[in-house]
């Protein structure tokens, strides 16, 4: 069966397509993907059995008259994906970096909804198979996407901009989250520019910010149009951080009109995401009044820059990722609030590779020379560098939860962050 075909089963006969029995719904098209612990092949049945149209296999074994066999389902997955990319004919733009490209992405969809029908990526559906997801997840009626892209190795961009194909770029920055992947800095700013290239073969245009000299080197090198960001339209475009107690407040000028906003986003390191997310507006033809209001009325989620307010503390919960610079990034921030007791509860940064120990040692030296009522270390990574740093040290999230029952913390400001395998989120309860 080719691509065409397997097509008009995905419009004509499908629901939707799904790659995991516990969530398909009847009438989805069923993948069956491998994966390191498991063979997708052997939840054909199951999935058929709960209501699936058909399942796609590449194993014979398993064969029905309700399956479609195929040499490879990932790549029937991305080939399917780019044939429903190319039929829907909408602009898509892609977003990518090491640091804030998911809050990035999160402003552009609510500043873009202003004007057109978009559809966006959600959750971490970033990768091989959650961006084609995406795509095939988009109504007909739908006038722009928005995707954003992860990568821990090269090539990977390169893969999923083939499946996009998107005609808008943004690089957030290039920092060394999941390091271990790339084995350089140059290895990561090498795979994310991968974008760069693909906009490059496709006559795309690259957002970029004009104050990264890195990325700026990389759009004269391989981008025949980037817009930066300080003149998206040709006119200058000013984004700065205004004093304020919690939460980032900018203030915009922008045709010789100011507008201040207050945002719902902890931390000045989220100005770049938001200069990012104005630009885009309006070099898109949104106007400044309706990106005002999208940014201002933005609520962060997935435990990303939010601020909560418990019964006992106020936490900044910012778990879903860290790297060594999204971590300093976030602590230079919690410094800079005034609060009579702030505690910090940082978890490992996790792919770091042969630099890990290092990276968690630099860190704790740092953290030696800050005053806060308490600081806690969670995970191995930690607990290998610490060198009897006189920190609080906890092998995982579980030993954090029965000391935090034991010694409770009430009346502070507390940061907490980690990379998302540290799941701190389950320590928020204790709070």
């Amino acid at each position: 069966m080719n691509t065409e075909q397997l097509y008009r089963i995905f419009r004509e006969e499908s629901s939707g397509v799904s790659t995991d029995t516990r969530t398909l719904k009847k009438g989805q098209l069923f993948f069956a993907l491998w994966g390191q612990n498991y063979n997708g092949n052997a939840y054909a049945a199951e999935a058929l059995d709960k209501g699936a149209s058909y399942a796609v296999i590449d194993d014979p074994v398993y064969e029905t008259d309700r399956t479609i066999l195929v040499d490879d389902c990932l790549m029937e997955l991305h080939g399917l994906a780019q044939y429903y990319r190319k039929m829907i004919k909408v602009p898509v733009l892609a977003i990518t970096g090491s640091n804030g490209k998911t809050t990035t992405k999160e402003l552009i969809a609510a500043i873009m909804a202003k004007k057109f029908r978009v559809h966006y990526t959600k959750g971490n559906f970033n990768n091989e198979i959650g961006l084609p997801l995406t795509i095939l997840s988009a109504p007909p009626d739908v006038e722009m996407m928005i995707l954003e892209m992860g990568a821990n190795h090269l090539g990977e961009i390169r893969t999923l901009c083939n499946v996009a194909r998107p005609d808008y770029g943004i690089i957030t920055n290039i920092g060394t989250a999941h390091i271990e992947g790339f084995g350089s800095y140059e290895g990561i700013l090498k795979a994310k520019t991968e974008l760069y290239e693909h906009l490059r073969r496709v006559n795309g245009i690259a957002i970029y910010d004009d104050k990264n000299p890195h990325l700026t080197k990389k759009i004269y090198k391989l981008v025949s149009k980037g817009i930066p960001y300080s003149h998206p339209t040709g006119v200058e475009l000013s984004v700065e951080a205004l004093p304020s107690e919690m939460n980032l407040a900018v203030r915009i000028r922008y045709q010789h009109r100011v507008f201040d906003i207050q945002t719902a986003l902890f931390g000045d390191y989220n100005l770049d995401n938001v200069r990012a997310a104005v630009a885009t507006g309006l070099f898109l033809g949104v106007g400044m009044e309706d990106i005002a209001e999208a940014v201002g009325k933005y609520q962060p989620g997935n435990n990303r820059s939010q601020v909560k307010t418990t019964d006992n503390n106020t936490l900044i919960c910012d778990s879903y990722n860290a790297n060594p610079t999204s971590m300093r990034a976030a602590i230079k921030s919690f410094a800079e609030l005034k609060a009579l007791r702030k505690v910090l509860i940082l978890g490992d940064m996790l792919e770091l590779g042969e630099r890990s120990t290092e990276e968690h040692r630099k860190l704790i030296e740092e953290l030696k020379l800050m005053k806060y009522e308490k600081i806690f270390l969670v995970g191995s990574e930690f607990k290998k560098a610490s060198d009897n740093s006189g920190f609080e040290l906890f092998h995982d999230v579980g030993e954090l939860r029965e000391h935090l029952k034991k010694e409770p913390l009430t009346g502070s400001l507390i940061l907490i962050k980690g990379s998302r395998g540290m799941t701190l989120e389950n320590v928020y309860d204790l709070l």
